[in-house]
């Protein structure tokens, strides 16, 4: 649906690519819940880390659809990198994309689209997830220059060894008890920036999560992205293009867990026949496949909706609720065909079963999908 040439061809390089190059060690990283460096560079040597970014400022200047295939075809062998790609060009850039002055894009994009450097989105704090209004970071501005206190957690992509800065909302002022927020650019050598990796995941355990701590870190006035006052705007806006990038996730590893449960019932044998001829199983496979194809017709019908400016935000919501809960329970149908083969490690379902359960709280839990949603409805019912 509303595909091009480059549309196949991204979705037949980004296959062949996960399939040689991710898919042999993809259980060996998560056991040993490690980052690959190596990886993630091969991953840039395609392109993968500006595929939306313009083609002056160093990226490949491929559409939306272009980089939800990417991801789809990457979350189908493997979500952790996956993880690393969407964060990075979905959270991390993107808000560079639309929001940076020129100066920025043009300082920070080139080196951000070839898998050499990595950019984090910090929004999440200890006490503020699902009420993004409950940040606590302060930059206060002094001499010339943001001062920033604070910390974020649950970032991923940001305590790489080739993470050179992360996208910062804090509290610039707070008036009669309303806060003002305000996004930096900040680059990871500044002073007083310090981060800690996140281990013992049970799922994405070969992305980079981390926390970060911000003391008395000087900002530049010129690393203001966006005006003072548009945080909310700006990461409200990314995390609308995020939930896009989720509901891909959710289609990729769907799609993985789908074939790798077609196969399996294709050679697993029971009662003499192969367990696909039976119908328990047959139409399991049946009722897989259809949630697949409908969540992928509506991800991409956004995507054009997105690519053509309209209005897009609602839909995006109810794609990453449906999305998130359709891979729960494609993945879940899946582990019940693999039988007790699917509770082991080294089969490939174990592991997705495991990597699915993140996407019904990032970017936004099912339940604040559904608050998102319904007051779509109820505004329009009113109107």
């Amino acid at each position: 649906m509303y595909q091009k040439e480059e549309h196949h061809f991204i979705r037949e390089t980004v296959r062949k690519f996960a399939e040689r190059e991710i898919r042999p060690v993809a259980r060996e990283l998560d056991e040993k819940g490690e980052f690959s460096v190596e990886l993630t560079k091969k991953m840039g040597e395609i392109g993968l880390f500006g595929i939306r970014v313009p083609v002056e400022y160093g990226g490949q200047g491929m559409d939306n659809l272009a980089y939800l295939i990417a991801i789809e075809e990457l979350a189908r062998v493997d979500s952790s990198q996956a993880a690393t790609i969407m964060a990075h060009n979905s959270l991390g850039i993107g808000p560079i994309i639309h929001f940076g002055t020129e100066e920025q894009k043009r300082k920070y994009l080139p080196k951000l689209s070839t898998g050499e450097a990595l950019w984090a989105f910090g929004l999440t704090e200890p006490d503020a997830g699902s009420d993004s209004r409950a940040t606590k970071t302060k930059a206060v501005f002094m001499d010339g220059h943001w001062v920033l206190n604070g910390s974020k957690t649950f970032i991923t992509n940001g305590a790489s060894s080739i993470n050179i800065g992360a996208t910062i909302q804090s509290v610039t002022d707070i008036d009669q008890g309303v806060k003002e927020f305000t996004t930096f650019l900040l680059d990871a050598d500044t002073k007083g920036f310090t981060r800690k990796p996140i281990h013992g995941k049970m799922m994405w355990r070969a992305s980079d999560t981390a926390e970060l701590f911000f003391n008395d870190c000087c900002i530049p006035q010129e690393n203001m992205l966006g005006k003072r006052g548009e945080g909310s705007k700006i990461m409200l806006n990314t995390l609308d293009s995020g939930r896009l990038s989720i509901s891909a996730m959710a289609i990729g590893l769907a799609q993985g867990a789908y074939e790798l449960a077609l196969d399996y019932a294709k050679e697993r044998k029971q009662f003499g026949r192969p367990i696909a001829d039976f119908q328990a199983i047959s139409f399991k496979l049946a009722d897989m496949a259809t949630k697949i194809e409908i969540a992928r017709t509506f991800l991409y019908h956004i995507s054009w909706l997105r690519t053509n400016g309209k209005p897009f935000a609602k839909q995006a919501a109810m794609s990453k609720l449906y999305c998130s809960e359709m891979a729960k329970e494609v993945a879940d149908e899946a582990v019940q065909i693999f039988g007790g083969y699917g509770l082991m490690k080294e089969y490939d379902i174990e592991r997705m079963y495991r990597d699915v359960r993140i996407l019904q709280i990032g970017e936004g839990t099912s339940e604040i999908q559904r608050l998102v949603i319904s007051r779509y409805i109820l505004k329009d019912e009113n109107k």
